[in-house]
């Protein structure tokens, strides 16, 4: 399942990035926070308007906002 799918408040694990999908500056800037393959996540909310943009990311003690066409090049598996 992708990022973007994924339960609220469901820990999980990244184990896969298309990297490709994204441009080059925001991957960096994902892989800098720490969102890459391996990493520990949860979604702890979701945007209320139409595209239910963004997500707020739980990941360690620190909570990121990422756009869901982030997440959803992101594989995860609940743990």
């Amino acid at each position: 399942m992708t990022l973007d799918n994924l339960p609220l408040e469901t820990p999980a694990r990244i184990l896969a990035v298309d990297w490709s999908a994204l441009v080059a500056e925001e991957a960096q800037r994902l892989r800098a926070l720490g969102l890459d393959v391996g990493a520990r996540i949860s979604v702890s909310h979701r945007g209320v308007w139409a595209g239910r943009d963004p997500l707020a990311i739980t990941i360690g003690r620190m909570t990121v906002a990422l756009r869901r066409v982030h997440a959803k090049a992101m594989t995860v598996e609940a743990i």
